[in-house]
């Protein structure tokens, strides 16, 4: 039986916790917390722990699922370098300092998210000899700049906490997840900011295929499209299954005489899915899917509006004054990622639109802004 250390007491970790609890291969040992154990709920008192070092101690697998990327980054730092495999929900961290922490040991995004699901979607469609074109985040809804009134509003309703639910609105956490997959997979992004779209049905894709075509390689994007399922779909090639019939999922998407395949995977379905990715790491199963060892999409912090010194960026994933858009890395060196904008200070004023630089900000001294520019910069620049 596999020990699991928890990281994090959020929603998802309920969720895993309770399904790891009915699987006869994995036992929960420890949960790290930041919060005082007395005030948790809803978990098991005597795991609970605020020493990172017991965690480790008492594990064999570590899950982590915190969604900040810098507390996040030495937590599994430390347990890797300790030998632990850590298995994560945290695209946030994957595309600030994981290409990075994926050359210290086993670490792998869970299936679940949208990322994880893809990779299982890859690792199917793969199998049956298809050529992927773009990996694709179906979104239902969108707003840049949403309201804080409204987030408030939605916060309370959807019972998320108004960072996770501003995050979601505002496409951050959707480009946050595209930029993943695009490393994780060796694609790319067909334009900085992503090509998006609303789309009235998901075979309204031809333009991602196009892209990808031009591209010369597979892209990572996403479409708007409400009367979609909740999931993920590969838009891809195939020379064999084109003589064969249609069949279920694998609809037919004619683009100027070019066939290609839609491959939807209609679900993710969050924290039930953890236990399942947890098992095949105890099993040897090799990683779901990590950043790769060279970020070459990165995502800058974007002003949503003008910004002015002094001006402090309190949560810059799921606050309002910046959000997440996905980009090239190589073409954006002095970008900063966005998962190191947590408490930067601004030096001068920064117009609405524009990309947040390390000329533009005064960024509070961490683990993983020291990975980002002297581990990390230097492998795209």
């Amino acid at each position: 039986m596999a020990r699991i250390g928890i990281v994090g007491t959020g929603f998802i970790v309920n969720q895993a916790n309770q399904v790891i609890a009915k699987n006869p291969e994995l036992q929960v040992s420890k949960i790290l917390t930041r919060r005082d154990p007395d005030t948790v709920d809803n978990f098991n008192r005597a795991a609970l722990t605020n020493s990172l070092e017991e965690l480790i101690d008492n594990s064999d697998i570590i899950f982590e699922s915190t969604g900040d990327p810098i507390h996040s980054t030495v937590v599994v730092e430390e347990a890797l370098r300790a030998g632990r495999k850590v298995v994560t929900m945290n695209a946030e961290l994957h595309v600030t300092t994981g290409s990075y922490l994926q050359g210290l040991g086993y670490l792998s995004e869970a299936d679940g998210d949208q990322p994880g699901a893809t990779a299982i979607l890859r690792n199917e469609a793969l199998g049956m000899g298809f050529e992927p074109l773009a990996y694709v985040n179906i979104k239902g809804y969108l707003n840049h700049n949403p309201k804080r009134e409204d987030m408030e509003y939605w916060s309370k309703r959807q019972e998320l906490s108004l960072v996770e639910t501003t995050s979601f609105t505002d496409g951050t956490k959707l480009h946050i997840e595209q930029a993943f997959c695009a490393n994780a997979f060796g694609a790319t992004i067909a334009q900085d900011g992503l090509i998006g779209g609303q789309v009235e049905d998901i075979n309204d894709t031809d333009h991602l295929v196009e892209a990808a075509r031009k591209a010369g390689q597979p892209i990572s994007d996403y479409v708007q499209c409400g009367t979609a399922p909740p999931g993920v779909f590969i838009l891809a090639d195939s020379d064999v299954a084109s003589a064969l019939p249609h069949y279920g999922p694998y609809e037919k998407l004619y683009t100027k005489g070019r066939l290609a395949y839609i491959l939807l995977r209609p679900y993710h379905l969050c924290g039930l899915e953890v236990a399942k990715s947890l098992m095949a790491a105890a099993r040897g199963a090799p990683p779901l899917l990590n950043n790769g060892e060279v970020p070459a999409v990165s995502i800058g912090g974007i002003a949503k509006e003008d910004l002015t010194p002094d001006t402090l960026i309190k949560h810059a994933i799921g606050g309002f004054e910046v959000r997440g858009s996905a980009l090239k890395s190589a073409d954006n060196p002095n970008h900063v990622p966005i998962g190191l904008l947590n408490g930067a200070r601004l030096k001068r004023k920064v117009e609405a639109g524009q990309t947040i630089s390390f000329d533009d900000v005064e960024i509070p001294e961490s683990r993983a802004l020291d990975i980002w520019l002297n581990e990390l910069k230097p492998r795209f620049t």
